[in-house]
Protein backbone atom coordinates (compact mmCIF):
# COMPACT_ATOMS: atom_id res chain seq x y z
CA UNK A 1 0.00 0.00 0.00
CA UNK A 2 1.13 3.59 -0.57
CA UNK A 3 2.27 5.80 2.29
CA UNK A 4 -0.92 7.87 1.93
CA UNK A 5 -3.09 4.76 2.14
CA UNK A 6 -1.08 3.42 5.07
CA UNK A 7 -1.49 6.67 6.99
CA UNK A 8 -5.26 6.66 6.44
CA UNK A 9 -5.55 3.05 7.62
CA UNK A 10 -3.37 3.68 10.66
CA UNK A 11 -5.60 6.59 11.68
CA UNK A 12 -8.70 4.42 11.23
CA UNK A 13 -7.23 1.56 13.27
CA UNK A 14 -6.04 3.80 16.08
CA UNK A 15 -9.52 5.30 16.49
CA UNK A 16 -11.23 2.00 15.70
CA UNK A 17 -9.61 0.36 18.72
CA UNK A 18 -11.40 2.87 20.96
CA UNK A 19 -14.65 2.35 19.05
CA UNK A 20 -14.87 -1.37 19.81
CA UNK A 21 -17.73 -2.14 22.19
CA UNK A 22 -19.16 1.38 22.03
CA UNK A 23 -21.95 3.10 20.13
CA UNK A 24 -20.56 4.66 16.96
CA UNK A 25 -22.19 7.10 14.51
CA UNK A 26 -21.12 9.71 11.97
CA UNK A 27 -22.25 13.34 11.87
CA UNK A 28 -20.89 16.64 10.55
CA UNK A 29 -17.86 15.01 8.94
CA UNK A 30 -16.69 13.21 12.09
CA UNK A 31 -17.25 9.99 14.06
CA UNK A 32 -18.86 9.97 17.51
CA UNK A 33 -18.25 7.28 20.14
CA UNK A 34 -20.54 6.94 23.12
CA UNK A 35 -21.10 4.47 25.94
CA UNK A 36 -23.59 5.44 28.62
CA UNK A 37 -22.47 2.50 30.79
CA UNK A 38 -19.00 4.04 31.07
CA UNK A 39 -19.69 7.80 31.06
CA UNK A 40 -16.37 8.77 32.63
CA UNK A 41 -14.26 6.72 30.26
CA UNK A 42 -12.81 9.32 27.89
CA UNK A 43 -11.89 7.02 25.02
CA UNK A 44 -15.41 5.53 25.04
CA UNK A 45 -17.05 8.95 24.76
CA UNK A 46 -15.36 11.23 22.26
CA UNK A 47 -15.22 12.45 18.67
CA UNK A 48 -12.54 11.57 16.12
CA UNK A 49 -11.83 10.84 12.44
CA UNK A 50 -12.67 14.50 11.86
CA UNK A 51 -12.46 15.00 8.11
CA UNK A 52 -14.76 17.90 7.26
CA UNK A 53 -13.14 21.06 5.94
CA UNK A 54 -16.34 23.11 6.00
CA UNK A 55 -16.31 25.80 8.74
CA UNK A 56 -20.08 25.44 9.05
CA UNK A 57 -19.57 21.80 10.01
CA UNK A 58 -17.04 22.89 12.65
CA UNK A 59 -19.72 24.91 14.41
CA UNK A 60 -22.36 22.21 14.12
CA UNK A 61 -19.92 19.57 15.33
CA UNK A 62 -18.97 21.51 18.45
CA UNK A 63 -22.62 22.20 19.25
CA UNK A 64 -23.63 18.58 18.59
CA UNK A 65 -21.02 17.32 21.04
CA UNK A 66 -22.72 19.13 23.92
CA UNK A 67 -26.03 17.52 22.97
CA UNK A 68 -24.78 13.96 22.51
CA UNK A 69 -22.70 13.94 25.71
CA UNK A 70 -25.17 15.81 27.91
CA UNK A 71 -24.80 14.71 31.52
CA UNK A 72 -21.19 13.57 31.09
CA UNK A 73 -18.46 15.50 32.83
CA UNK A 74 -16.03 15.79 29.94
CA UNK A 75 -15.77 16.58 26.24
CA UNK A 76 -13.01 15.06 24.10
CA UNK A 77 -11.87 15.46 20.49
CA UNK A 78 -9.19 13.27 18.90
CA UNK A 79 -7.08 15.01 16.25
CA UNK A 80 -5.04 12.77 13.94
CA UNK A 81 -2.74 13.27 10.97
CA UNK A 82 -5.66 13.74 8.56
CA UNK A 83 -7.76 16.13 10.64
CA UNK A 84 -7.92 19.48 8.82
CA UNK A 85 -5.66 22.00 10.64
CA UNK A 86 -8.46 24.56 10.43
CA UNK A 87 -10.63 22.44 12.72
CA UNK A 88 -7.91 22.18 15.35
CA UNK A 89 -7.44 25.94 15.16
CA UNK A 90 -11.19 26.49 15.59
CA UNK A 91 -11.32 24.11 18.54
CA UNK A 92 -8.62 26.09 20.32
CA UNK A 93 -10.93 29.10 20.37
CA UNK A 94 -12.94 27.14 22.93
CA UNK A 95 -11.86 27.64 26.54
CA UNK A 96 -10.94 24.84 28.91
CA UNK A 97 -9.50 22.20 26.56
CA UNK A 98 -6.26 20.52 27.61
CA UNK A 99 -4.12 18.83 24.95
CA UNK A 100 -2.33 15.50 25.29
CA UNK A 101 -0.09 13.80 22.74
CA UNK A 102 0.49 10.19 21.78
CA UNK A 103 3.19 9.05 19.35
CA UNK A 104 1.84 6.48 16.90
CA UNK A 105 4.34 3.93 15.52
CA UNK A 106 3.87 1.37 12.76
CA UNK A 107 5.68 -1.93 12.16
CA UNK A 108 5.63 -2.96 8.50
CA UNK A 109 8.30 -5.64 8.38
CA UNK A 110 9.42 -8.32 10.85
CA UNK A 111 9.81 -7.49 14.51
CA UNK A 112 13.45 -6.98 15.48
CA UNK A 113 13.41 -8.91 18.74
CA UNK A 114 14.58 -12.20 20.25
CA UNK A 115 12.01 -12.97 22.94
CA UNK A 116 12.86 -15.24 25.84
CA UNK A 117 10.93 -18.41 26.54
CA UNK A 118 8.28 -16.96 28.85
CA UNK A 119 4.84 -18.35 29.67
CA UNK A 120 2.17 -16.35 27.86
CA UNK A 121 -1.53 -17.10 28.01
CA UNK A 122 -4.76 -15.37 27.12
CA UNK A 123 -6.92 -13.53 29.66
CA UNK A 124 -10.15 -15.54 29.60
CA UNK A 125 -11.63 -16.48 32.97
CA UNK A 126 -13.09 -14.42 35.80
CA UNK A 127 -10.02 -15.26 37.86
CA UNK A 128 -7.89 -13.94 35.00
CA UNK A 129 -9.81 -10.67 35.00
CA UNK A 130 -9.33 -10.31 38.75
CA UNK A 131 -5.58 -10.68 38.22
CA UNK A 132 -5.79 -8.17 35.37
CA UNK A 133 -7.71 -5.71 37.53
CA UNK A 134 -5.05 -5.85 40.27
CA UNK A 135 -2.18 -5.34 37.83
CA UNK A 136 -4.09 -2.50 36.17
CA UNK A 137 -4.67 -0.91 39.58
CA UNK A 138 -0.93 -1.08 40.23
CA UNK A 139 -0.30 0.65 36.90
CA UNK A 140 -2.64 3.48 37.86
CA UNK A 141 -1.20 3.85 41.36
CA UNK A 142 2.28 4.02 39.86
CA UNK A 143 1.50 6.58 37.17
CA UNK A 144 -1.59 8.54 38.25
CA UNK A 145 -1.15 12.00 39.74
CA UNK A 146 -3.35 14.99 40.37
CA UNK A 147 -2.02 16.45 37.10
CA UNK A 148 -2.78 13.32 35.10
CA UNK A 149 -5.92 13.08 32.93
CA UNK A 150 -7.41 10.47 35.27
CA UNK A 151 -5.87 11.82 38.46
CA UNK A 152 -5.32 9.80 41.65
CA UNK A 153 -6.69 6.27 41.83
CA UNK A 154 -10.50 6.13 41.73
CA UNK A 155 -12.03 2.67 42.33
CA UNK A 156 -15.39 3.55 40.74
CA UNK A 157 -13.74 4.89 37.60
CA UNK A 158 -11.50 1.83 37.52
CA UNK A 159 -14.59 -0.39 37.38
CA UNK A 160 -15.81 1.58 34.35
CA UNK A 161 -12.43 1.24 32.71
CA UNK A 162 -12.35 -2.51 33.28
CA UNK A 163 -15.83 -2.85 31.78
CA UNK A 164 -14.67 -0.78 28.79
CA UNK A 165 -11.77 -3.21 28.27
CA UNK A 166 -13.91 -6.31 28.59
CA UNK A 167 -16.53 -5.28 26.01
CA UNK A 168 -13.76 -5.18 23.39
CA UNK A 169 -12.98 -8.88 23.83
CA UNK A 170 -13.31 -10.51 21.39
CA UNK A 171 -11.98 -9.39 18.90
CA UNK A 172 -9.32 -7.84 21.15
CA UNK A 173 -7.24 -10.49 22.88
CA UNK A 174 -5.45 -9.73 26.14
CA UNK A 175 -2.39 -11.64 27.24
CA UNK A 176 -0.53 -12.36 30.46
CA UNK A 177 3.19 -13.00 30.79
CA UNK A 178 3.63 -15.15 33.89
CA UNK A 179 6.49 -15.90 36.25
CA UNK A 180 6.18 -19.03 38.38
CA UNK A 181 2.57 -19.35 37.24
CA UNK A 182 1.49 -15.88 38.37
CA UNK A 183 0.62 -13.07 35.90
CA UNK A 184 3.20 -10.28 36.09
CA UNK A 185 2.58 -8.32 32.88
CA UNK A 186 -0.17 -7.82 30.30
CA UNK A 187 -0.69 -6.65 26.73
CA UNK A 188 -3.40 -6.72 24.03
CA UNK A 189 -3.65 -7.48 20.31
CA UNK A 190 -6.24 -6.68 17.64
CA UNK A 191 -6.03 -7.49 13.91
CA UNK A 192 -7.95 -4.37 12.92
CA UNK A 193 -10.58 -4.14 10.21
CA UNK A 194 -8.64 -2.72 7.26
CA UNK A 195 -5.41 -4.74 7.13
CA UNK A 196 -3.64 -2.71 9.83
CA UNK A 197 -3.62 -4.20 13.33
CA UNK A 198 -2.83 -2.81 16.75
CA UNK A 199 -1.06 -3.89 19.93
CA UNK A 200 -1.77 -1.84 23.04
CA UNK A 201 -1.89 -1.44 26.83
CA UNK A 202 1.51 -2.79 27.90
CA UNK A 203 2.27 -3.00 31.62
CA UNK A 204 4.75 -4.99 33.68
CA UNK A 205 4.87 -5.29 37.47
CA UNK A 206 7.78 -3.11 38.69
CA UNK A 207 9.47 -6.03 40.45
CA UNK A 208 9.54 -8.08 37.23
CA UNK A 209 10.89 -5.56 34.76
CA UNK A 210 14.04 -6.10 32.71
CA UNK A 211 13.37 -9.85 32.56
CA UNK A 212 12.10 -9.96 28.99
CA UNK A 213 8.37 -10.08 29.76
CA UNK A 214 7.52 -7.00 27.71
CA UNK A 215 9.53 -8.18 24.69
CA UNK A 216 7.88 -11.60 24.82
CA UNK A 217 4.43 -10.04 25.01
CA UNK A 218 5.08 -7.66 22.12
CA UNK A 219 6.36 -10.50 19.92
CA UNK A 220 3.39 -12.70 20.83
CA UNK A 221 0.82 -9.94 20.28
CA UNK A 222 2.27 -8.89 16.91
CA UNK A 223 2.24 -12.50 15.76
CA UNK A 224 -1.36 -12.92 16.91
CA UNK A 225 -2.54 -9.78 15.08
CA UNK A 226 -0.80 -10.92 11.90
CA UNK A 227 -2.08 -14.48 12.15
CA UNK A 228 -5.58 -13.00 12.26
CA UNK A 229 -5.14 -10.89 9.13
CA UNK A 230 -3.06 -7.81 9.91
CA UNK A 231 -0.07 -6.73 7.86
CA UNK A 232 1.30 -3.53 9.38
CA UNK A 233 0.78 -3.26 13.16
CA UNK A 234 0.68 -0.08 15.22
CA UNK A 235 1.60 0.73 18.79
CA UNK A 236 1.30 3.98 20.77
CA UNK A 237 3.75 5.56 23.18
CA UNK A 238 3.87 8.53 25.51
CA UNK A 239 6.36 11.01 23.95
CA UNK A 240 8.15 11.88 27.25
CA UNK A 241 8.54 8.20 28.21
CA UNK A 242 11.29 5.71 27.28
CA UNK A 243 9.29 2.88 25.58
CA UNK A 244 9.30 4.88 22.33
CA UNK A 245 13.01 4.08 21.98
CA UNK A 246 12.42 0.38 22.66
CA UNK A 247 9.70 0.27 20.00
CA UNK A 248 11.99 2.04 17.51
CA UNK A 249 14.73 -0.56 18.07
CA UNK A 250 12.15 -3.28 17.43
CA UNK A 251 11.33 -1.81 14.02
CA UNK A 252 8.30 0.36 14.77
CA UNK A 253 8.67 3.72 13.05
CA UNK A 254 6.88 6.87 14.21
CA UNK A 255 4.24 7.85 11.68
CA UNK A 256 2.26 10.67 13.30
CA UNK A 257 1.32 12.40 16.55
CA UNK A 258 -2.25 11.91 17.78
CA UNK A 259 -3.61 14.73 19.94
CA UNK A 260 -6.54 14.56 22.31
CA UNK A 261 -8.26 17.69 23.52
CA UNK A 262 -10.11 17.13 26.79
CA UNK A 263 -12.31 19.56 28.66
CA UNK A 264 -13.42 18.66 32.17
CA UNK A 265 -16.76 20.14 33.14
CA UNK A 266 -17.75 21.30 36.58
CA UNK A 267 -19.64 18.68 38.57
CA UNK A 268 -23.29 19.57 39.05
Amino acid sequence: MTETDLLARVCETNFGFSALGNERFDAHGATFLRNRQTPRRYDANNVGLIRTEDPRDFEELIRRVHTEYAGMQHRQFVVDALTPPAFQARLLLEDGFRAGEVLVHVLEGPLNASPRDIEIREVLTEDDWRWYHELDKLWWLESGTSDDVFGPYDSDLHEEMTLSLRVKSPPVRRWFASVDGAPRAFFASWPGENGVGMVEDLFCHPEYRNRGLATALIAHAVNDARERGAGPVIINSNPPDTPKHIYARMGFRPIYVSRTYVKKLQSP
